[in-house]
């Protein structure tokens, strides 16, 4: 429909530039420039250089969006960007490029918030989102149990992990088997060779004392590397496939057991799942079984909509349009930590510290003075 808003979406929280366009709830273009291959050598993430990719990444993905998409940067009705939780100096570019497109092209600015975006990047493969919607988002950085009674206004967090999230668990662990990082694709492609119950590891917070909804994998970690530590020291060969489906599965164990509790406990009867390690096999396939068992629907995006991308971030920007949420306002700052009770910034709305300021405009004057108009 040629009513609906046509948004483009920023995404920089870590270490992928993605950049999205959506018409309502039709996906129109999903670009990604990831730097993972230039983390990959140091284990891990490196802020600054995923700040600097950013930077460099930012013009060109914008570019291949609009192209992708057969639009103009003046055809936009807004624009929208993570401004947190995230990387402080990644999620800084990408709120700099955002307010640079939205002033010089004279259209309105939604900061908005990356979990909420996750859960909203759904209604581009399955159509409109329940109401409410219970959520499953697993990550490199957050494990979460969240309730959206309404998408743009009202995200409840019901549990969350209380130390490691479950896809730092997959890189710490992938990194002690000496498999590279990131760690959850290459876990994933082991553990379809390997016996789920070969090794009994642990599931953290399941007793009936325990959170209901919080998530521990931290001990779990810890188990599967000591486990193959005492493997190693007595000379033995350690079983890469077995130990990656057992730690998948004890993983996937925890992670659908919860998330099937609080469907049945606040009567939701959908449960979507989203986030980096939404794309694991095993997580989707148990979920899928679990989910028939207790006659909940299940709604999982494509891989490639679940790991970090713009088109998450244009969907929710789309959808606060539609809703008619208030715009932010031109002094919008990164907010690392920005909870998921604000699924956006309004103008009068959640400000983090004035010092990032300056820093903004410069990056600002830099950005418009590139032809922010070509299609």
């Amino acid at each position: 429909m040629a009513d609906e808003p046509l948004v483009l979406g920023i995404e920089t929280s870590c270490d992928e530039t993605g950049v999205g366009i959506v018409r309502g709830t039709t996906l129109l273009a999903d670009a990604v420039a990831s730097s993972v291959d230039t983390h990959a050598r140091f284990g891990g993430v490196v802020p600054e250089i995923a700040s600097r990719a950013h930077l460099e990444a930012m013009v060109p993905t914008i570019d291949r969006a609009l192209a992708q998409a057969g639009v103009a940067a003046t055809d936009l009705d807004a624009v929208a960007v993570t401004s947190g939780p995230g990387l402080a100096g990644a999620l800084l570019v990408g709120v700099s490029a955002a307010k640079a497109y939205a002033y010089a092209l004279g259209k309105p600015l939604y900061g908005v918030n990356h979990l909420a975006s996750h859960i909203c990047v759904d209604q581009l493969e399955h159509g409109p989102l329940p109401e409410p919607t219970m959520a499953l988002l697993v990550s490199g950085g957050h494990s979460s149990l969240l309730l959206a009674p309404d998408i743009t206004a009202d995200v409840r967090p019901l549990g969350s992990t209380i130390d490691d999230a479950a896809g730092e668990a997959f890189d710490k662990v992938a990194r002690v088997l000496n498999l590279g990082f990131p760690g959850g694709p290459v876990i994933d492609k082991w553990a379809r060779e390997g016996d789920p119950g070969a090794i009994a590891f642990p599931r953290g917070l399941t007793g009936p004392r325990d959170a209901a909804y919080d998530f521990s994998f931290s001990g779990l970690k810890t188990a599967v590397a000591r486990w193959i530590e005492a493997r190693r020291n007595a000379g033995e060969e350690v079983p890469v496939a077995d130990v990656s489906a057992s730690f998948q599965e004890a993983v996937t164990d925890v992670l659908t057991r919860k998330a099937i509790r609080a469907c049945t406990d606040e009567g939701a009867d959908h449960l979507m799942i989203g986030g980096g390690v939404a794309a694991n096999s095993r997580l989707r396939a148990m979920a899928e079984e679990r989910c028939a068992a207790a006659g909940i629907t299940l709604r999982v995006p494509r891989p490639k909509l679940c790991t970090d991308n713009g088109a998450m971030v244009a969907a929710l920007g789309a959808e606060m349009v539609a809703r008619g949420r208030g715009t932010s306002s031109w002094d919008l700052s990164a907010d690392s930590s920005l909870p998921v009770t604000e699924p956006h910034v309004p103008a009068h709305g959640h400000l983090h510290d004035g010092h990032h300021h300056d820093g903004h405009h410069d990056h600002v004057h830099e950005l418009s003075r590139k032809n922010l108009y070509a299609p």
